[in-house]
């Protein structure tokens, strides 16, 4: 799963300022550290989302530095992000991605959604149509 560390910095305000070094569009204050670190999680999705929408690369995390605060993303939507790298990576549409699993296009969306609860399974098909393998491991 991918994990994307972030830093927490005392404002001039009071606040604690969270920003994400591998995301930089992932930045949020919160109250409390507490608060910080919920936000923290809700600004990286929205980031990711960004990418997504944008048909942009998501840049994947930088090695985590020891004792660093950090989101850990859920196997789903670590999936997600894999897949839709690799259709970057390759050039290929969710139109020919659709083609090539013999689904519509609404279906292929849903793919691409991290709010969505996609099977896994789907989404393992979807890179095998693109010759790339699904690797789950228990660390």
């Amino acid at each position: 799963m991918l994990k994307y560390s972030y830093t927490l910095t005392r404002d001039t305000n009071g606040t604690f300022l969270v920003q994400f070094p591998d995301i930089p569009e992932a930045v949020t204050v919160g109250d409390t550290r507490e608060d910080a670190r919920i936000n923290a999680r809700e600004a990286l999705e929205a980031a990711l989302e960004i990418y997504f929408d944008q048909k942009r690369a998501i840049p994947l995390p930088s090695t985590t530095p020891r004792g660093s605060e950090s989101i850990v993303l859920p196997a789903l939507v670590t999936a997600k992000v894999l897949l839709a790298n690799e259709m970057i990576a390759q050039g290929i549409r969710k139109a020919e991605l659709a083609r090539r699993m013999g689904l519509h296009m609404p279906q292929i969306d849903r793919l691409l959604d991290l709010r969505h609860s996609s099977k896994i399974e789907t989404v393992e098909a979807a890179l095998q149509q693109l010759g790339r393998q699904l690797d789950v491991q228990v660390v």
